[in-house]
């Protein structure tokens, strides 16, 4: 174990000591990342990061952050620093601003070593569909179990003890589900809590700010640093930020959490569900009152229909901006504008991309709209009243986050409508908005895997509240690959 397999608040002790420097923790930063073998680095900002780390030599003691590599999606706007998304039409794009939580950790004098991958312009669950290809799990040096995404490359230099902790976005899942399999806590906060401001939208109604920490305690930091209103971002909340480090040992004893019974039900692994109830009777012994509850299975069932239909129709419109005009590919020798844009859409884009696009156009088309677009916004409406009848008697949902411990990047034959609902189930937190929280309660051969807390709006309090409590029953804080020996 080196310095970076240490926690955001253990490398701040060891700074105020003047053990290390920043300059020191950049410099293995850089070299651990120039060592990546999962395809996690999009760019790495060696010598940006370098000079930089090397002009902060007095010790800010109150400043947590004071010194702390860290990474960014590369769907965040870095300011003449190469941002991608990793998709082809913005391969050589360099934003002129940053984005809001980028100019946070830079007044906070966090050291931005790099950008890392994701799947293409944010959509997708897998890790495999970025223009440099699959990004892969630390866990898994086999290379044939996902580290999931679309946030993969922010999931997996967390996980492999690059940084304590990085940047992401999540739209469905894409910072919680990865977070399962790379034994890391990630949190999306309740919708306007962070500012988007700088985040390359893909769809706005479910898109979140989120990040991945190896404890909770770091996450809570982490979100007194980036919540609070920004005039940028007209969704950004106006409601005061608490500061979360008071409610992470508070007592428990009165709260309620509710378990989504069929949910616990569609779990297929043995391992996943013993350590699910280990962490329920945890909870118990600490007075809380958990109910197993009973959920609509129909809308269930159509939780990733739904989502398909809204994200790719709102895709649709936000990203008509990559057009080869305005961004993206140009070759130089077309000859009308038309052929500027079918070029540029044609050859900028993967398959994947083209398809989400064809839905969205499909759902938006007049005819179509009350056939799939209003139909899904219903069935929107319907899922979020059901969570919030719910959070009238509870203060919040428990369930386990993956349906099995390992999910093989080719992809697995012949998933049942259950394994379907409860890999999926995830983007409930973003229809409504709901503060969401995955983090890791087992370890099965080494190989990590989570579960999943939400709450009501603005209930982050609560949330890291039961999120530490389940977490010292675990023993699995501040995972890394080197601290299970790998």
């Amino acid at each position: 174990m080196s310095y970076l397999d240490l926690s955001i608040e253990e490398l701040h002790a060891l700074l105020v000591n003047k053990t290390v420097t920043p300059l020191m923790l950049a410099q293995e930063a850089i070299e651990r990342a120039k060592n990546d073998t999962n395809n996690a680095f999009e760019t790495i900002l060696e010598k940006e990061a370098l000079e930089y780390a090397a002009t902060l030599t007095e010790v800010e003691e109150d400043n947590v952050f004071w010194g702390i590599p860290y990474v960014a999606k590369d769907n965040f706007s870095t300011k003449d620093v190469l941002t991608t998304a990793s998709s082809n039409i913005l391969h050589d794009y360099v934003p002129v601003f940053d984005a809001t939580v980028i100019k946070k950790l830079k007044a906070a004098k966090a050291v931005l070593i790099g950008k890392v991958t994701l799947d293409e312009l944010a959509m997708g669950g897998t890790g495999t569909t970025g223009h440099l290809g699959i990004t892969y799990n630390p866990y898994d040096p086999s290379h044939t179990y996902m580290v999931g995404g679309s946030s993969c490359g922010s999931a997996s230099a967390v996980a492999a003890g690059i940084v304590p902790f990085s940047l992401g976005s999540d739209t469905g899942d894409s910072v919680r589900k990865p977070a399962s399999y790379a034994g890391l806590v990630g949190l999306k906060p309740t919708w306007g809590r962070i500012s988007r401001f700088g985040l390359f939208p893909f769809a706005p109604s479910l898109d979140h700010v989120g990040y991945f920490t190896r404890n909770v305690k770091d996450s809570a930091l982490l979100l007194n640093l980036l919540a609070g209103r920004d005039e940028l971002d007209s969704t950004s909340s106006v409601k005061p930020v608490d500061n979360y480090l008071d409610y992470l040992n508070v007592d428990v004893k009165t709260k309620k959490v509710a378990v989504l019974k069929t949910i616990v039900e569609g779990v297929e692994s043995k391992e996943v569900k013993e350590s699910f109830e280990n962490t329920v009777e945890h909870l118990k012994s600490k007075g809380v009152q958990v109910d197993y509850v009973d959920f609509s299975y129909d809308l269930l069932k159509s939780v990733l229909a739904v989502y398909l239909v809204i994200s790719s129709a709102e895709a649709t419109s936000n990203n008509a901006n990559l057009d080869g005009i305005k961004f993206g590919l140009r070759e130089g020798n077309e000859s009308s504008y038309q052929e500027v844009m079918f070029n540029a859409r044609t050859k900028g884009f993967s398959e994947l991309i083209k398809r989400r696009f064809v839905l969205g156009s499909y759902s938006l088309y007049k005819a179509n709209l009350d056939k799939l677009f209003a139909p899904a916004q219903k069935a929107r409406r319907l899922i979020v009243n059901k969570v919030n009848e719910l959070f009238e008697t509870y203060d919040a949902i428990y369930i386990p986050a993956v349906a099995e411990v390992r999910n093989p990047i080719e992809g697995r034959k012949g998933k049942s409508e259950l394994f379907n609902i409860v890999e999926n189930v995830l983007a409930i937190g973003n229809f409504g908005g709901f503060p969401s929280l995955t983090l890791p309660i087992g370890l099965d051969n080494n190989f990590p895997y989570g579960a999943n807390l939400t709450c009501r709006p603005f209930d982050e309090v609560t949330l890291f509240a039961l999120s530490s409590t389940i977490e010292e029953s675990t023993n699995l804080k501040d995972l890394t690959v080197r601290k299970v020996g790998l």
